[in-house]
């Protein structure tokens, strides 16, 4: 069998950076090389690109970043080069590349910018296209669509950054609509990265002030009484979820530290729920994931309301963590998955959804 050629893009502009550079980390150490010949493609923070030879361990140290083999690549749309281009003493070599595993997190990867690079490149990628990269990152714009589509979630309100002139009005408003406490969220981050729980409008303010250096829209959100479950979900046109897993955070709420750095949550696979449930969360998730345009994988977070039942879809991750502790590939693997071909499935979903 032919080796498809993989380019595995991390780091990238963005606050997550790190989580993806841990990411690609487990994903390349994953990928089968006797199916692949894997171009391991950083993004600096600055936005420069480039092809990486060194061990994969550079990644997470950031020692990758000052190799000095390390040749500048990028792709070049309209140029007729179907792959990545790579500039070498003063000249651009074409390197052929089959399919993109764009690993990155947060604005500029997951937000539909590289998938619309990757579209007028001609290069079939892993994960959701542009409209659902674009819709399930922004939180007012995929809440929006959550409630156009009758998918059920908390209470939530947002204000732009122009408002803050009238934040007094606006914060006496959250306080009635959505109590205490209330979630803050940056309308487009991930990792946990900028979230805050307020108690009392001290803390509001602070948490508003945090967020708006992530986005220049904040989301608020009543807090929900329940447990926190997450299905991962596959496909392009056959979609199927797996029954949800459970986080049992070791913090107050699920933190970027608690996800990537102290390790110190835990997790139910399955979520501690009935059959029923477990299977109503699984069937809301497969919805939620048509209903806002995804394809090739998402994680979808839920909360199971306690004392009513009420199954509340959080948010839509359409390139989830992939680290070795990350609930989307312990739910495929729980399901019956390695963690190999698991990433077979996501690269033939990629060429599927090219060709058809």
């Amino acid at each position: 069998m032919e080796k498809k050629t993989v380019a595995v893009l991390f780091g990238g502009v963005s606050s997550e950076h790190a989580v993806s550079c841990m990411s690609a980390t487990s994903v390349l150490n994953n990928l089968d090389r006797t199916r692949y010949e894997v171009l391991p493609v950083g993004i600096k923070r600055d936005g420069t690109w480039h092809l990486y030879a060194g061990p994969v361990e550079g990644l997470v140290s950031g020692a990758w970043e000052s190799r000095p083999d390390n040749v500048p690549v990028g792709f070049w749309p309209g140029s007729g080069i179907r792959g990545l281009a790579a500039l070498e003493n003063g000249r651009v070599r074409e390197i052929p590349v089959d399919v993109v595993f764009p690993v990155l997190h947060g604005k500029n990867g997951e937000d539909g910018t590289i998938q619309g690079l990757l579209e007028t490149a001609g290069i079939p990628y892993v994960g959701c296209g542009v409209l659902g990269s674009a819709v399930c990152m922004d939180k007012v714009i995929a809440n929006c669509v959550m409630e156009a589509c009758g998918i059920a979630r908390c209470q939530w309100d947002y204000v732009e950054a122009w408002q803050m002139g009238q934040w007094d009005v606006i914060a006496a408003r959250l306080e009635q609509k959505l109590g205490w406490p209330m979630f803050v969220k940056p309308a487009n981050a991930g990792s946990s990265v900028g979230i805050s729980k307020a108690g009392d409008r001290a803390a509001l303010d602070r948490a508003v002030e945090l967020a708006l250096a992530h986005d220049s829209r904040v989301v608020f959100e009543r807090f929900v009484d329940g447990q926190e479950v997450e299905c991962a979900v596959r496909g392009n046109e056959d979609v199927t979820g797996t029954l949800p897993g459970e986080i049992l955070a070791s913090a107050e709420f699920y933190t970027y530290d608690d996800k990537y750095v102290s390790g110190t949550s835990r997790t139910a696979i399955p979520a501690r729920l009935s059959r029923e449930k477990l299977e109503e969360v699984r069937a809301a998730a497969v919805r939620a994931y048509r209903a806002l345009c995804c394809r090739g994988l998402a994680r979808v977070d839920f909360f199971v309301e306690k004392g009513t039942g009420r199954v509340l879809l959080n948010e839509i991750n359409t390139m989830p963590g992939f680290t070795d502790i990350s609930m989307y590939p312990k739910l495929m693997m729980d399901a019956g998955d390695s963690y190999a071909s698991l990433l077979d499935s996501l690269i033939a979903l990629a060429l599927e959804a090219r060709h058809g």
